[in-house]
């Protein structure tokens, strides 16, 4: 009987010093901790595209994957369940909501929430409706994320 071999998202190659990892079509993942939180607004300006969602969130996972296809390496924040109230907080801070009200319907950031040129850009579903519409690459175009 044969043993199963457990799936990584990496790639690795055999080389002659020991082994390498293929990072040409891996995004940048970071993982967000609780002395992190407070770099939230940092992540956000110093990248073009910046996606924060949970730790292995499928819905993250579409988001990154489509921009991927598009040509787009995006920066992935995984964030923990112990860390997403502080990152929350900072993302809304960022937005320029009060924390205590959540966004403009009452409601708090909902994962994946994705920024473009350090703006909000939206989560899983502005990012589908903008790219089915033809309008997403431009937007990546201009906030130099894309270089077409």
């Amino acid at each position: 009987m044969h043993q199963a071999i457990p799936y990584s998202y990496k790639t690795y190659f055999p080389t002659t010093i020991g082994l390498s990892r293929d990072t040409s079509t891996t995004a940048t993942t970071t993982t967000t901790s609780v002395a992190d939180a407070t770099n939230v607004g940092k992540l956000v300006s110093e990248n073009a595209v910046i996606v924060f969602g949970r730790r292995g969130c499928c819905m993250c996972h579409v988001v990154k994957r489509l921009l991927q296809g598009l040509g787009v390496n995006p920066t992935v924040s995984e964030v923990d369940d112990q860390d997403e109230v502080a990152v929350v907080n900072q993302l809304l801070r960022i937005i320029g909501v009060d924390q205590k009200s959540g966004g403009p319907d009452g409601s708090s950031v909902q994962f994946p929430v994705v920024f473009v040129g350090g703006k909000l850009f939206g989560g899983l579903e502005r990012v589908m409706a903008t790219h089915i519409s033809g309008e997403l690459v431009p937007v990546l175009k201009e906030a130099g994320a894309l270089w077409l």
